[in-house]
């Protein structure tokens, strides 16, 4: 098993509580890598998104593509997971920048493809809003620009939503993939996804390398999994997926400690004076197709990772990744709070290295 984190760009992961001791800060995000890489965490997902998601529109989040830039200057090991959502790059200018950042990390960027879904957050920032399944056909003729440019000089592209000619991109990114357990004998950043529609999965199961999943019960995970290598191997000129899941940790020393942390930061908010975090549900649910539907309750925790079950003593957190692991899984990107302690806490107590 892999182990990683999502960094802390909005500040934190709890909708009802204000202030969770981790700021929305250049310095914060940096000390935390650093910290990483020495506790043996292997990778970290830097999300996209030009609002504050979690702790509502007004409040600070930092850019997903300078942050990754500047940690690729000052890490050494860390694989660097950019979200990127087509809908906001034009693909030859982001496979220009992503070779570029992927060359000062020396082969350590990675790309997790995310089709939009907050049709405030483009509106804003003027940026057509595409509905569901048009973002899909706009991703696929997207991941052919970028692969096409990384792949081969002078590529051309003409399609619905892009048209590219003679495209000359150099240099190309890292010719090796020098993070852990990168796939055999890709020579370009590997293309992570998640999406639970039909559309999202055909698409990843054709077009990208590993398929990421929101939290769920390791036998749900399993069913996933399954389902996704059987769309895979409808490619059979393409290797096999790689598999993570998402999820919020909380380890204790006792299961009672755990729960009590589970109902702290759950707890509903008077509706009349609901934090700004919860502001944009309803856009959520329906901007995506969701396999299940979430309450309130749920949502108070970024991208449902209670779900996972990823709460209890050390023992029983293990076992619970012991399970993931079986189910198909050799990825974990955690959430966590405060992360500087909780993220020390995981690796002194939960991670098992070789």
């Amino acid at each position: 098993m892999r182990y990683g984190f999502w960094l802390p760009v909005f500040g934190g992961w709890l909708r009802n509580i204000d202030d969770e001791h981790m700021p929305a800060t250049w310095e914060y995000v940096r000390d935390l890598c650093v910290q990483a890489e020495a506790l043996g965490y292997d990778l970290t997902l830097i999300a996209e998104l030009n609002l504050n998601d979690i702790k509502g529109v007004d409040a600070p989040s930092l850019d997903a593509w300078t942050t990754a830039a500047a940690l690729a200057a000052v890490t050494r090991r860390l694989e660097l997971m950019v979200a990127v959502r087509p809908t906001f790059h034009n693909p030859a200018l982001l496979a220009k920048q992503a070779a570029n950042i992927d060359r000062i990390s020396g082969g350590r960027l990675t790309l997790n493809v995310v089709s939009s879904w907050w049709r405030d957050e483009a509106t804003k920032y003027g940026i057509p809003f595409d509905e569901h399944d048009d973002r899909y056909a706009r991703t696929a003729e997207w991941l052919d620009v970028l692969d096409g440019c990384w792949s081969r000089q002078n590529t051309t592209f003409s399609g619905h939503y892009y048209n590219v000619q003679e495209n000359i991109l150099s240099p190309k990114p890292w010719p090796q993939r020098t993070y852990s357990r990168a796939p055999q004998g890709l020579t370009r950043p590997t293309l992570y996804a998640g999406g639970e529609s039909e559309t999202a999965k055909n698409l990843i199961a054709a077009k990208c390398d590993a398929y990421l999943m929101h939290g769920d019960a390791p036998v749900t995970i399993a069913a996933k999994i399954n389902d996704m290598r059987r769309r895979r191997a409808q490619h059979p000129h393409l290797p096999p997926m790689i598999f993570g899941v998402t999820g919020y940790c909380i380890v204790r020393d006792s299961e009672a400690e755990a729960n009590r942390e589970v109902e702290r930061i759950t707890s509903q908010p008077d509706p009349a004076q609901s934090p700004a975090g919860f502001a944009n549900f309803q856009q959520w649910i329906t901007g995506s197709q969701l396999e299940k539907k979430l309450s309130l309750r749920d949502y108070s925790v970024s991208n449902r990772g209670l779900h996972s079950g990823l709460v209890g003593t050390p023992e029983q957190v293990r076992q619970r990744l012991a399970d993931f692991e079986g189910a198909g899984c050799s990825l974990v990107l955690l959430q966590s709070s405060p992360q500087h302690q909780e993220m020390a806490r995981f690796s002194a107590q939960v991670m098992q290295r070789s």
